[in-house]
């Protein structure tokens, strides 16, 4: 008979119940599945969507011009002033203190941020209870909650900035442009542009920074029209930003997160995708007697396909659902973990292509993973599939290519054509197929291996081994889910091993205890006196503070304009933007000379230059090739002379480029320099002389205390590995439910097995040895496997995506690889607790 697709679901929704028996694991790897995609495309959609619309008002500006260390030419100034709306502005460090009767200053390190009257040009600002203000008028300052908090200070109270007497006009609530400014040594106060006159830190040398924002009219090109101005004065050394590239290194970021979460959202597809075909095979083989039964009675192999292939696309369909609805109930709260991190409120979000995504994903790969068992059961004739239990089923995959060849299509060009790295989501799924066969193909090799090797002399021993080779056994399926599984575990301890080696590497707990910049150098003595005065144990290091721009490099005769690249080289970072520069006539302390040599002390020659050597790995410099920079708008051209290992993980004065001093010295400029405080002297009392003893003596210089600094930076690291660790987990818990549901689909095969075996005599006790034998020799071979691949995926999304260093803690590694394999050993004993209880008679009359 052929059955009507109304009368197969007629069949197909008796065989279902509320409480989805048998279908389970299919409901717990798609749902996870499914959540994982649509909260990662949500959350995703929502961020790219708040840097399109919200890139003026996190710039600020359409475009904007920044110099370093001095303020535009009048003709610069001129010229950028016709392409739209001007407003002209500048950041610098500096020092804080209340005004007060008392005779003890409390001093903070600040960002100053000088505006003129057309600030903001896009976007509100806010004070602290929602008022709209403008840019501050006069000797009136908008300071941060930081520093009223530090100063203890409110509004109408009075601060000297420099020179300058502040009134507090009111506290920051909202600042329209904070993402785009970057990293803070301090809380911002705002002032005019009088205000910042007035406190006389902007002298010849300050470590100050000129920003000139535009509106552009309607249609206007930002990108051309900045490249215009760079090409008219090539030697200005300015740094430009358009509205699309608000926060480079925000984008950056985000760049490299979506690529993780993609990912990560793949990898839970393919681990579900195991474990959906798992529970789909586990399914059909507990209705092997209905499905022979109909099949005698009359059904067709289409009827079959159709009844379970509706049973199958029902409990798909609300697995998806319920997916849908757990990625969007979790968006919030990835977007409060990454709330300091990305342009992001946490909230429900709605993103209908998201979700549709989610949902064709969700579809393919309940489909391609399904067809195979499904295609099992219609093929085979009804006395075949009677006598299964006995003489285990097998081929039956011929009616499975199409399907599951549509699938992996449909899949491969979903997930390329919406990734917006069409090239690493490529490469995943080519890598994920690539360890599928290897494990599939590990799991044939290990099946005959195991029927090859000499037995071992103890029954228990000989039967695990045969076990892993008998017809009917499982050992392929347990090998990928369990190479899978395994795997997952070790990828998330070294991605997390690695982060927390970054974090402690990259932000060290010793460093010197405050930073000095802009230090005149003709305030080098009252400096000394101040400090050694507080604390005599200090140890202070000052060395020259310019700032300049690489302009050029190469070879003499055909040097490379940074000006006409198309793309920065990976890893020359110090070609974006302005640089810190210095001039030594001694190596560094804390740099080691790999090739060259230095300048002698009394060196007057030629201009010579040492260069970091990851910056000369980038270049492809030469010894003898040229540096040219551009320093107040004044190209310098110096030789290199040598190359330099730095140590960066000093939080020392580290410089990509050092000079001769006779290449730098007549550039106007101050000092900057750091002390390092005896652990004696560490105490509140010290640091308040010293911060008040600098202030008083050196208004116009800034101190900035690392304490803070490295606290921030240490918490924006750890944000941003729980954000990365919290998407991860969602794979390892799909890795969970696919151990879970191969140790389940392994036990229905051992029932006829394990009856036999009591018949034969095998006690409990017996069959539980024989089971934790098998497990352990089957995860003790896997664990090496796991613990190769998981390494080698998590240094590349370390290396590749993050550029970290691969720092990972081998001990923890291992440790969590063991915690899987017992976790393993747990579930197949928990799982088969019921099989032991199994009464040999019932069983037997069921076959």
């Amino acid at each position: 008979m052929n059955l009507s697709w109304r009368a197969a679901w007629a069949i197909a929704r008796r065989g279902l119940d509320w409480r989805f028996k048998g279908l389970r694991l299919l409901l717990v790897c798609l749902v996870l599945g499914t959540a994982a995609l649509s909260a990662i495309g949500t959350l995703t959609g929502a961020i790219e969507r708040e840097l399109s619309t919200r890139g003026r008002e996190m710039l600020g500006a359409d475009l904007e011009f920044t110099l370093a260390a001095r303020e535009p030419a009048p003709d610069e100034l001129a010229a950028i002033g016709t392409l739209g709306e001007l407003s002209q502005g500048a950041r610098l460090q500096a020092m804080a203190v209340k005004v007060a009767p008392s005779t003890s200053q409390t001093a903070t390190p600040v960002e100053l941020k000088a505006v003129d009257d057309r600030w903001p040009l896009y976007g509100q600002f806010e004070l602290e209870g929602g008022r709209t203000a403008g840019a501050p008028q006069g000797m009136a300052a908008w300071i941060a909650p930081g520093v009223a908090d530090r100063l203890d200070v409110k509004v109408g109270d009075r601060l000297r900035v420099g020179e300058a007497v502040l009134s507090v006009g009111g506290i920051i609530g909202k600042e329209p442009d904070r993402l785009a400014e970057g990293f803070s040594l301090g809380p911002t106060v705002i002032v005019s542009k009088a205000a910042l006159d007035a406190s006389r830190l902007v002298q010849p040398g300050s470590m100050v920074r000129t920003k000139l924002r535009l509106k552009l009219p309607a249609g206007a090109d930002a990108v051309a029209l900045g490249e215009s101005i760079k090409a008219r004065f090539p030697l200005a050394g300015y740094e430009v930003r358009t509205r699309e590239k608000a926060s480079p290194g925000l984008d950056r970021f985000v760049s490299r997160m979506g690529q993780f979460l993609v990912l990560v959202a793949l990898a839970a597809l393919a681990i579900a995708g195991i474990g959906i075909g798992n529970g789909v095979n586990s399914y059909l083989e507990a209705r092997r007697g209905s499905i022979a039964t109909l099949k005698i009675l009359g059904a067709s192999s289409g009827d079959i396909a159709r009844i379970y292939l509706l049973q199958l696309a029902a409990a798909s369909s609300l697995a998806i659902l319920a997916g849908l609805a757990v990625g969007v109930s979790v968006t919030p709260l990835l977007g409060k973990a990454l709330e300091g991190l990305l342009p992001i409120e946490a909230g429900f979000v709605l993103d209908w292509g998201a979700l549709a995504i989610a949902a064709a994903y969700g579809a393919l790969i309940a489909l391609t993973f399904a067809a195979p068992p499904l295609a099992r059961a219609r093929a085979f004739p009804a006395m075949a599939l009677m006598r299964a239990r006995v003489s285990p089923l097998s081929g039956g995959w011929r009616g499975a290519v199409l399907p599951v060849a549509l699938g992996l299509g449909g899949i491969a060009a979903l997930a390329v054509l919406t990734a917006p790295q069409k090239l690493l989501a490529a490469g995943f799924l080519g890598g994920a197929a690539g360890l599928f066969l290897l494990l599939s193909a590990l799991g044939w090799g290990l099946t005959r291996g195991a029927a090859r090797i000499p037995r071992p002399r103890g029954a228990i021993a000989r039967m695990a081994l045969a076990n892993l080779y008998r017809p009917g056994a499982q050992t392929s399926a347990l090998v990928v889910a369990l190479g899978f599984g395994l795997a997952a575990f070790v990828l998330l301890a070294g991605v997390q091993t690695s982060l927390d080696g970054n974090i402690a590497r990259r932000v060290p707990n010793r460093a010197p205890d405050y930073f000095v910049l802009d230090l005149p150098q003709d305030k080098v003595g009252a400096f000394e006196g101040v400090v050694k005065e507080a604390a005599p144990g200090a140890v202070l290091r000052m060395v020259p503070a310019l700032r300049g721009t690489i302009v050029a490099y190469g070879p003499e005769n055909a040097m490379t304009r940074v000006a006409d690249l198309k793309e920065i080289p990976d890893n020359a970072w110090p070609l974006r933007g302005d640089r810190g520069l210095t001039y030594s006539s001694e190596v560094p302390e804390g740099n080691v000379l790999t090739e060259g040599a230095w300048w002698p002390t009394d060196y007057a020659g030629e201009p010579l230059v040492s260069v970091d050597d990851d910056l000369r790995e980038a270049l492809g410099l030469k010894l003898g090739d040229r540096i040219a920079v551009s320093v107040l708008g004044v190209e310098r051209s110096a030789r290199i002379a040598s190359f330099r290992r730095i140590d960066w993980d000093s939080m020392g004065f580290n410089y990509v480029l050092v000079f001769s001093p006779n290449t730098l010295a007549d550039a106007p400029h101050n000092l900057a320099a750091t002390i390092s405080l005896p652990g004696q002297s560490k105490t509140a009392g010290v640091r308040r002389a010293i911060l008040g003893g600098l202030v008083k003596a050196l208004p116009s210089s800034s101190v900035i205390e690392i304490g803070p600094v490295l606290g921030q930076a240490r918490e924006i690291l750890s944000q941003m590995g729980t954000a990365i660790l919290a998407a991860a987990s969602v794979a390892i818990l799909a890795g969970m439910a696919v151990l879970t549901g191969a140790i389940a689909a392994a036990r229905e095969r051992k029932t006829y097995d394990n009856v036999i075996l009591r018949v034969l005599g095998a006690s409990r006790r017996q069959l539980l040895v024989l089971l934790v034998a098998e497990y352990g020799l089957l995860s003790a071979l896997l664990a090496g496997v796991a613990l190769v691949l998981g390494t080698g995926v998590a240094w590349g999304v370390i290396v590749w995506l993050f550029e970290f260093d691969w720092l990972p803690d081998w001990t923890r590694i291992l440790g969590v690889l063991a915690a899987g394999v017992a976790l393993v050993m747990v579930l197949a004993v928990a799982g088969s607790i019921g099989l032991l209880r199994t009464r040999p008679a019932q069983v037997l009359r069921e076959l």
